[in-house]
């Protein structure tokens, strides 16, 4: 008697990581993330966790009103407990740093569950366009609140390092 194949990737059965897309507001869709001091500030927040292994954060950017992240949380941790570190994080040291004493945040998120790599590409491409769409550069590699600005960024500062001990 054959036996029917199974679809399901062992790996992904046992496995506790979970990615979303997920996009956020600023209250009232004020421009609050548009200042560079603001977003240099929410891509420190960003770092934090990371370093922190809070989550694992692939691409996101910060847009004047709101933010889109491609983000991996682990088996502890939720994706509603990732986004309250971040959007939680970032308000409190909003208000200590810089004296800031208004809303910052629109309350809760949307997310989208990530499930192949075909999905997960489609989110990295829609969250690289955004500031192309948003009329705010030409490319996505001008953007200086974005993943893949400073990923571009690092490789320059690698590139550069390399060529002095060469």
């Amino acid at each position: 008697m054959a036996r029917s194949s199974r679809n399901a990737n062992p790996r992904q059965i046992l496995s506790s990581s979970r990615t979303f897309f997920v996009s956020t507001k600023t209250c009232q869709g004020r421009a609050l993330l548009q200042s560079e001091r603001n977003a240099t500030l929410m891509i420190d927040v960003l770092r934090s966790y990371v370093a922190a292994r809070k989550f694992q954060l692939h691409d996101f950017v910060i847009m004047p009103n709101h933010m889109h992240l491609l983000i991996t949380v682990n088996g502890d941790m939720t994706i509603e407990k990732a986004m309250q570190f971040i959007k939680g994080g970032f308000s409190f040291r909003l208000k200590r740093e810089f004296g800031y004493s208004g809303e910052v945040w629109q309350p809760g998120f949307s997310e989208v569950r990530v499930r192949d790599r075909h999905s997960f590409l489609q989110h990295r491409k829609y969250i690289a366009e955004n500031p192309v769409k948003a009329g705010l550069v030409e490319s996505p590699e001008e953007y200086p609140y974005c993943f893949t600005y400073l990923a571009k960024r690092k490789a320059a500062g690698a590139k550069q390092v390399a060529e002095k001990l060469s």
